[in-house]
Parts: C-alpha cells; structure tokens; sequence
C-alpha cells in the first residue's frame, strides 16, 4: 500500500504591522494664537526639523514621511515658502536682493500665518502627522542676526502653535558648505547673509552668517528647548535617531 502523505503545513500569514495611535497632548499657542481655535480637539501632532540648507533636513522628512505613512499615520508637510497667498510674491521679491529685513520678515511671517490658519490646524484637528521643514526658530534666528528686536519676534509669532517635537540638524558651517557646493555648484544670496555686508566674498560671508545662525539658534535652544541632533553623520543614522526620537512622541513617552 502507498505510504500516506504527509498534510503540508502552510506557513504562518504575515502579520500586519501595529499602528500606534498618537497619544492625545494638550495643545497650546507661544501667544495668543488665532481666535476661535479650540485647542483641545486638536488631534494630531507637529513634528518640527530644523536646520540650515545643506544639513540634510529635506532628505530627512521625506524619509520620515514614507516611514509614518507606512506605518498608518497621514502626513502633511509644511515650510518655508510654501504659502498660496505670498510664496510666489516672495520668491520674486528676493530675486531682487534689494528687500529690507523688515520687510522681509513680515513677507516670511505672513507665509507662515496663512500655513497655521489654512493647512496645519485642519490637519491636526483631522488627527495628521504634520510635519515642519523648518518653523519660527528659523525665521526668528535670521531675523536676529538682523538684528531685529526679540520682543517684537515674539510678539509676531505669537500665533505659532507649541510643537509636539522640534529637532535641530546640527552641523558644521564648513560642512555645510561643501554640502551645498555639492548639490548646488554655487552658494544662495540670502543663506550666505550678503545682505549684511559681513564679507565681500560669497564663500567668506556664508561661513560667517551660518556662525551666527548656529549661535541664535544655540541661544534659542535655551528657551524653547528643542533637540539638537548631530547631522555629520551617514543619512541612515540620522534617520534612525529619528524614527527612535518620534516613536516616543506618537507613544506620549
């Protein structure tokens, strides 16, 4: 008689990977923030990276967004002029070279107001992951070394909500130089502060300015308390500080 054969055992079904659904904070603005907003159902969370051009903050969050939604959570990604009411205005506006720092400011200001009111406060109510390629503390930083009044700053981003998490890529000015050499085969008017009249050379004036932001941004720190993380290393350990960093914000640790 043939031998019976044996019933093959199926392999276990993959499992699916947990969500962690984000653990509701309290949510609050640095000043009076923008009337009518009931802060209470404001679900999600704002996820903030800082850092200058050349620190590796865009690779980051996209590498972050992919990880979030991949995980379960909805996304949403702010910035620097990125605003339908000014962004265009602006970016011909600095074309020119020629804007004053106040003027300026209020430009950067009302880019980041018409963020807060139309896109980062519906999407945290809607329970998103909003994240912040840079927030005030790079506004307010280029502003101070401006030498704009810190009151005033404060003043006028009073309506800036209190972020969930604020990480900081630090790195080197000389670092950051070759960085943008790299990518850009030339240095920006604005980042390298020309408008300061700190050096007549572009290579010169960049390393001075991005001194001075790095020393606003130390002094921000100090009163905001942001995180700083070292960026002088490979991409992917960034990244895994990271991931580690927000896991314990989504989780409320």
């Amino acid at each position: 008689m043939p031998k019976p054969r044996k019933a093959k055992r199926l392999a276990p079904a993959p499992r699916t990977p947990e969500v962690t659904i984000p653990k509701l904070t309290p949510k609050r603005f640095y000043g009076e923030g923008i009337p009518g907003v009931e802060e209470e159902k404001l679900k999600g969370k704002l996820i903030v990276v800082e850092g200058a051009d050349g620190s590796g903050r865009s690779t980051q969050i996209a590498q972050l967004v992919q990880w979030l939604e991949g995980s379960g959570h909805a996304t949403v990604q702010v910035g620097l002029k990125r605003s339908s009411l000014v962004s265009e205005e602006l970016d011909k506006a600095q074309q020119g070279n020629i804007l004053s720092r106040t003027t300026l400011s209020l430009f950067y200001a009302t880019d980041f107001a018409d963020q807060v009111e139309n896109i980062m406060l519906p999407a945290l109510k809607a329970g998103f992951m909003v994240l912040a390629d840079r927030y005030i503390y790079t506004l307010m930083a280029r502003d101070l070394v401006r030498g704009m009044d810190e009151a005033w700053l404060k003043n006028l981003y009073g309506i800036a909500l209190v972020p969930d998490a604020v990480f900081y890529l630090n790195i080197s000015p000389e670092q950051l130089v070759q960085r943008n050499f790299a990518k850009n085969k030339a240095l920006d008017y604005w980042e390298s502060g020309m408008d300061l009249g700190l050096s007549r050379d572009m290579f010169d004036s960049f390393l001075k300015y991005q001194a001075l932001m790095a020393r606003q941004f130390t002094r921000l720190q100090a009163t905001y308390g942001f995180d700083i993380v070292e960026a002088d290393r490979s991409p992917e350990e960034v990244n895994a500080d990271l991931r580690r960093k927000i896991e314990s914000v989504v989780a409320g640790r």
